[in-house]
């Protein structure tokens, strides 16, 4: 890795391991890094950031972000960025590495999962429906269950023999969910979608085994039917039921792959980071996440505090700073600048401790901060920076 640079407050929280990212990013034997946590923390310029140091570093880098606000895109010098990896230039190649960026399109993503599972009539009966053409692009959890697909086919490019694999290293940027868990929950919501009462009695007649059978059961599922049509309308429940009795021969193949990219994420060739910032719900989100981690073996790399506020002048108090300011006259300069300082050296005592209250609760996992950037993340430049931070631990 590059030699690691002393940056103004880029340092692990006292008293708690320090992350080194560069040996996270060294390891070959890691293939895939999750970066996760509540939406608003920093995960896509994480990720970036880790991506563009690893290939940088020599190795071949896929980065997937969710991130709808296409920050990434900007960042790396892309136009835009969709369902397909596109390399990005501008990179300092000569350690032999590459880099690919995409983003997750969760419409097209849920289309290739059906073309890829069903025949091709049964696909495009399936793709035309009303009912489908609106769970596959709002319903609660798609986006996180299909940013779990998409991983799985990563990785299965990764794994697949014959010539060398196109990439060595996934990170990904996971969606922007206002709870970090969604990411992890999003295949037993999906599971318990397929299972739930609802579904299962407008399968019942497309799943009947025969006509005596259908008969018995056809009572019961009138009356539902007839009180569903006044609630939903006649034409809604048709294209449920016939979307149901399409799909329903692939339900077993979802609930299989969510199971092999769930046991994917506990194989030591993973590893999660979890990213927060300095404030109570984030670091509230991070501590669900790490428990929750550690409760399913998923291995933790360690935990990115983001946007930390430091002050060059640790010296002077935010106290002493407002009590010199007192003394000056109204309007000066030399007052206004104290008083700034002030307010930066409260917000970064804050900062501080709550950094400090986490790591006392998890005193064993490694920890970065990461100071608050002068400006918005916009290019490479900017996101070597970010690398050189997560690497100063």
């Amino acid at each position: 890795m590059a030699a690691k640079q002393a940056r103004g407050g880029a340092r692990a929280v006292a008293d708690a391991p320090a992350l080194d990212a560069d040996a996270l990013l060294e390891d070959r034997e890691v293939r895939i890094v999750v970066c996760c946590g509540s939406g608003g923390v920093g995960k896509t310029t994480t990720a970036a950031a880790l991506a563009v140091r690893a290939a940088e570093a020599g190795r071949q880098v896929v980065v997937l972000t969710i991130d709808p606000a296409r920050r990434l895109a900007q960042a790396l010098g892309l136009e835009e960025l969709d369902n397909t990896p596109r390399p990005v230039a501008g990179l300092d190649l000569s350690a032999g590495g590459s880099l690919d960026a995409m983003m997750l399109d969760m419409k097209r993503t849920f289309d290739e999962v059906v073309q890829a599972h069903a025949t091709p009539e049964k696909a495009e009966q399936i793709l035309a429906n009303p009912f489908y053409q609106a769970v596959s692009s709002s319903f609660a959890g798609t986006q996180e269950y299909m940013a779990m697909e998409k991983l799985g086919q990563l990785h299965a490019q990764l794994s697949a023999g014959g010539d060398a694999p196109r990439w060595d290293l996934i990170v990904v940027d996971t969606p922007p969910s206002r709870s970090a868990l969604d990411f992890l929950d999003a295949p037993s919501r999906l599971g318990s979608f397929l299972d739930g009462r609802f579904i299962r009695i407008l399968a019942a007649p497309a799943r009947a085994g025969s006509r005596a059978y259908l008969k018995v059961f056809s009572a019961g599922v009138n009356v539902v039917s007839n009180t569903l049509s006044k609630v939903l309308g006649a034409r809604l429940l048709r294209d449920v039921q016939t979307f149901v009795a399409a799909l329903d021969t692939m339900f077993g193949g979802f609930r299989e792959r969510a199971d092999q990219t769930y046991a994917l994420l506990q194989q030591q060739g993973t590893r999660f980071l979890v990213v927060a910032t300095p404030e109570r719900d984030a670091l509230r989100e991070a501590a669900f996440f790490v428990d929750r981690l550690d409760r399913d073996d998923m291995p933790l790399a360690g935990l990115v505090i983001n946007r930390v506020q430091r002050t060059r002048a640790n010296g002077l108090s935010a106290g002493r700073a407002m009590a010199a300011a007192e003394t000056l006259p109204e309007g000066s300069v030399t007052a206004a600048i104290l008083r700034l300082h002030a307010d930066l050296a409260e917000t970064a005592a804050r900062h501080e401790a709550r950094a400090r209250a986490f790591t006392a609760a998890y005193p064993e996992t490694p920890v970065v901060a990461v100071p608050a950037a002068a400006e918005d993340i916009h290019d490479l430049t900017a996101l070597r920076e970010i690398g050189v931070a997560l690497a100063d631990g």
